[in-house]
């Protein structure tokens, strides 16, 4: 709520008014509570209240209906539950004000005027309806028979408050009304200075708890002296402001007189004009757009007529910076060998067939078309760790190209993109332009990482400021907000990179050319460390080669035991650990082995990972092992189902998205279906409850390849039959019990793989996928097509029951 001292109805607007309470007026015992963040309403003062939030305006239109009398209480913060006020959250002292008009129906804030009658204190809060109700103990009013050792404070208040009015004309009061009042209501005239002086709330409140006459004209002296002197004082400031002022605008009048006289007498420079002359002469050594230039000597001339102290001055300076020194025309000379190409791309990165097998096709187009052809934007998408980012470098050195990394992780401003108004203070191009200056050409491979961690902001989407960057067809005239200035950025190469291609938008996505980086197996990781993590680990860290040494062996235990993903990352920093835990010895001087061993990866690296021990070896009813994908690759997910005595009601935990809750609700309707052909007793459904559950609740599941699994669990449960161990399944389920194609399924093999599962059943539609899958992938494992729900329950369930449960 606001409020304001204006009247309305017949009173002016910005007045105080100033009228007697009704004679023999008495209060009721409850009243309708007005709680109000500002109290500055007085006894026998009259002003507005603007009221919005819905209860206050329920409890006017209540009070008003009734005999129109509120209690008004100042709240002491504005950080109280409305709906649970306690007396706590008041000043002890309000008033009560009897309503004299309402005006304003919603949407609109009412305006209310009341008129002061009493001061009030309440002794509780009834909060039985939605309006709450106070009762009241109306506070007994000074006497006046002091008046004359007061006189000297009144007149001293006067004097005072005469002389805020020359500070703050604006102040709402009757001066008449304060001659009038000075010798026949002291009491009034005090409280018509205090709600007049512009104080914060918790001064107006406080002052109605003050009891003596004397102690409230002590109280409104000071406020007055302490308001006064803050005016003065700012009064003070702002007219040496103005003083400060005006003797530069007369600097500056003298300036140009004296630039006048040396024109005149042919002697000294223009302000200014030396600087604009340094930039001609660089700028006439660069080749620039016609455009480009016209706007160059347009801002070297303004520079040239302008004063040095201004701070368009140095606007300007900076912008002609960034116009000298960005790349407008110089590249670098491009090589584009295949041969040496792929040496470098075999060197840098094992395995990732697919991937560079993309990347020699797009060099060898830019081998036959000279570099004419229009660039495709290359966007790599995987887990973290498979080597997105070390991609592109590759690819820049295969170029021949300059290679410059920007990093788009957390990016919420378009700004950031497009660049900020040369307007505001601090302003610089966006990251694409500076990122170009950096490099120095106009042509080398800028790798966008992490594009899918952008968010929409207060500053504006900057996945839409990247479509004209990003596009072929219109990124040849980009216009940054900073330069103003269409830039060529059709001779760059971008690559993106993201670990979830859902989260980047439709629009930027149909831009893109998607390559899949896929996880390592565990044999490519084997040689990736060999290969590239043990060398730079050794060399990292102070050792020479063959200095310290494992075996493959121990590093597929490593691998199997101690990580759990699909990149390597985690694999490095355990290689550091074992390759630090020796250099430790050897700057101590001591001996150690060259060799290292397994049997030191749980005193170096810890207890083992347990992922694989949450499989149970034993075979169990309503337990069912389930393949997913996820951002880091591929997981293992269990779904556990039981049943217990009920009406029929589904449960589901785990921290489940939308779209699997619905597999499993369409999992359970098909089974409830078929119960009858599949031996179900159909009645168990109406007299049972079922809770599915999917362990590490912590971490959200969502996607529709767990329906199958979920449909196992459920039959398994209902039936009594227990669910092959080490046997794993994949796939989405539909209401006519079709098998339906899933993704990720590479990332999903390698999970069982790493939980030492050996049967996977997969969709049949998933059969083509297989063909691109390399062997290591899917050796010692045994896949089986399914393309029915009932092909499922044969394989995965046994023939024998267990103990019923539930029935």
């Amino acid at each position: 709520m606001t409020y304001d001292l204006f009247s309305i109805g017949s009173h002016k607007p910005g007045e105080v008014a100033v009228k007697e309470a009704p004679q023999g007026l008495e209060l009721p015992e409850f009243l309708h509570l007005l709680p109000m963040m500002e109290l500055n309403t007085y006894p026998n003062i009259t002003s507005t209240i603007c009221v919005d939030e819905h209860v206050s305006r329920q409890a006017v239109l209540r009070a008003e209906n009734g005999d129109k009398i509120l209690a008004l209480f100042a709240l002491k913060t504005c950080e109280v539950d409305m709906e649970n006020l306690l007396p706590s959250d008041f000043f002890p002292v309000g008033v009560a004000a009897q309503i004299l008009e309402v005006k304003g129906e919603a949407p609109e804030p009412m305006r209310v005027l009341v008129q002061g009658l009493c001061r009030i204190s309440f002794s509780q809060i009834l909060t039985g309806g939605i309006i709450p109700l106070v009762k009241i103990v109306p506070q007994v009013e000074l006497s006046t028979e002091d008046y004359s050792t007061l006189r000297p404070m009144i007149l001293e208040a006067k004097r005072l408050f005469a002389e805020l009015l020359k500070f703050v004309p604006g102040i709402p009061v009757d001066v008449f009304k304060l001659n009038t009042l000075l010798d026949s209501e002291p009491v009034l005239l005090a409280d018509l200075l205090m709600a007049s002086i512009p104080l914060n709330h918790q001064a107006k409140a406080e002052y109605l708890l003050i009891a003596g006459l004397k102690h409230r004209y002590l109280k409104l002296l000071e406020h007055l002296t302490l308001e006064l002197s803050n005016r003065q004082a700012g009064r003070a400031i702002t007219q040496r402001i103005e003083a400060c002022l005006d003797k530069k605008h007369r600097e500056m009048h003298l300036r140009e007189q004296i630039k006048a006289i040396q024109a005149e007498l042919g002697e000294g420079d223009e302000p200014g004009s030396q600087a604009a002359r340094d930039f001609e002469k660089k700028l006439e050594a660069i080749e620039l757009p016609e455009e480009a230039r016209t706007a160059a000597t347009r801002e070297i001339d303004r520079l040239s007529a302008m004063p040095p102290q201004s701070m368009e001055c140095g606007v300007i300076t900076n912008y002609l910076e960034w116009l000298s020194e960005l790349p407008w025309k110089e590249e670098t000379v491009a090589t584009s060998d295949l041969k040496e190409a792929k040496a470098i791309l075999d060197r840098d990165h094992y395995g990732l067939d697919k991937v560079k097998r993309r990347i020699l096709e797009f060099l060898a187009v830019f081998q036959l078309t000279q570099g004419t052809a229009k660039t495709p934007i290359l966007c790599l998408t995987g887990p973290p760790g498979v080597g997105k980012t070390s991609l592109g470098k590759s690819i820049a050195e295969c170029l021949g190209r300059k290679f410059v990394r920007l990093s788009l992780g957390g990016l919420r401003d378009e700004a950031e993109i497009r660049g900020h108004r040369r307007a505001y203070v601090g302003a610089r191009p966006g990251r694409v332009i500076a990122g170009l200056k950096k490099a120095g050409v106009r042509n080398p491979v800028v790798l966008l990482d992490e594009l899918d961690k952008m968010a929409t902001g207060p500053g504006g989407d900057p996945g839409a400021a990247l479509l004209e960057a990003l596009d072929p067809e219109q990124n040849s005239n980009f216009t940054d907000h900073f330069l103003e200035l269409p830039f060529d950025l059709s001779k760059v190469l971008f690559i993106l990179t993201a670990n979830v291609l859902e989260e980047v938008p439709p629009p930027l996505r149909d831009r893109l050319e998607i390559i899949e980086v896929e996880g390592y197996s565990t044999e490519e990781k084997v040689e990736i460390a060999m290969r590239h993590l043990w060398p730079k680990e050794l060399l990292r860290h102070g050792l020479d080669e063959g200095e310290l040494n494992i075996k493959k062996e121990e590093l597929a235990h490593l691998i199997s035991s101690h990580t759990w993903e699909a990149g390597c990352r985690e694999l490095t920093r355990n290689l550091s650990a074992l390759v630090r835990s020796r250099s430790m010895a050897k700057a101590l001087g001591e001996d150690f082995a060259s060799e290292i061993d397994r049997s030191e990866f749980i005193s170096i690296l810890g207890p083992p990972l347990r992922r694989a021990e949450m499989l149970s070896s034993e075979p169990a009813s309503g337990v069912v092992t389930g393949l997913a994908w996820t951002a880091g690759g591929g997981d293992i997910m269990l779904m556990e189902a039981v049943g217990m005595p009920g009406k029929g009601k589904l449960s589901l935990t785990g921290q489940l998205g939308d779209v699997m809750k619905e597999s499993a609700q369409a999992a359970i309707s098909y089974v409830r279906s078929k119960a009858r052909d599949w031996g179900l007793d159909e009645n168990w459904f109406k007299n049972h409850d079922i809770h599915v559950h999917l362990p590490q609740g912590a971490i959200p599941k969502d996607g529709p390849s767990a329906g199958v699994g979920l449909a196992t669990a459920i039959v398994s449960l209902v039936g009594n039959r227990k669910v092959k161990p080490n046997l794993a399944m994949t796939g989405e389920i539909s209401l006519r019990g079709l098998v339906l194609p899933v993704g990720g399924l590479r990332e999903k093999l390698l999970a069982a793989k790493r939980a030492g599962i050996k049967n996977v059943l997969i969709p049949t539609r998933n059969l083509e996928d297989l063909k691109n899958l390399p062997r290591d992938v899917l050796k010692g494992l045994e896949i089986t097509p399914v393309d029915t729900l009932d092909k499922v329950l044969t394989l995965a369930l046994m023939e024998e029951k267990e103990t019923p449960i539930g029935h």
